[in-house]
């Protein structure tokens, strides 16, 4: 696990930037950062099939053009019908589609859309219905990403997959 100081979180990064003259200002793809008590990823966004722009403090999924994983994960989408269902995590700033910024994967986060369904304690997975947001685990099948801590304030706890 990486970790350094000085991370912007709220940073996005174009592919020129990563791979260019800049690139040792820059994140890796796939960096993490932990903060006390959160971890953040550095990723790329892909906006999908639907164009489903990023929203900051949305959730997102691994992306998975059509739902059929391709075995990549530092590629994500708000977009749920290009995911399979797996959430990677919150994402940190509006991100262009193709560009890279960070997404929150572990601790304390308010989400900015409501839950799909769900109380306070419930196990939370990536909604299936309504792109960027999260509905309760209703069956063993459905991968869980995080615990709803206050349901109606939308404060939840990430626990999403490294």
């Amino acid at each position: 696990m990486t970790a350094f100081a000085g991370a912007s979180l709220t940073a996005t990064y174009t592919t020129a930037q990563l791979n260019g003259s800049e690139s040792y200002a820059c994140p890796q793809i796939g960096q993490r950062y932990d903060s006390l008590d959160k971890t953040y990823r550095f990723v790329q966004y892909n906006s999908g099939a639907g164009a489903i722009a990023a929203v900051a403090g949305n959730m997102v999924g691994f992306y998975a053009p059509g739902g059929v994983s391709t075995g990549v994960t530092n590629v994500v989408t708000s977009d749920v019908s290009d995911t399979i269902g797996v959430g990677a995590g919150m994402l940190m700033a509006v991100i262009a589609n193709g560009d890279y910024g960070w997404i929150q994967t572990k601790g304390v986060a308010t989400i900015t859309p409501a839950l799909v369904s769900g109380a306070d304690g419930n196990a939370l997975t990536l909604s299936s219905t309504t792109d960027g947001t999260l509905k309760v685990c209703a069956a063993v099948t459905d991968a869980e990403c995080a615990v709803a801590i206050d349901a109606s304030a939308k404060i939840i706890f990430l626990k999403c997959a490294d």
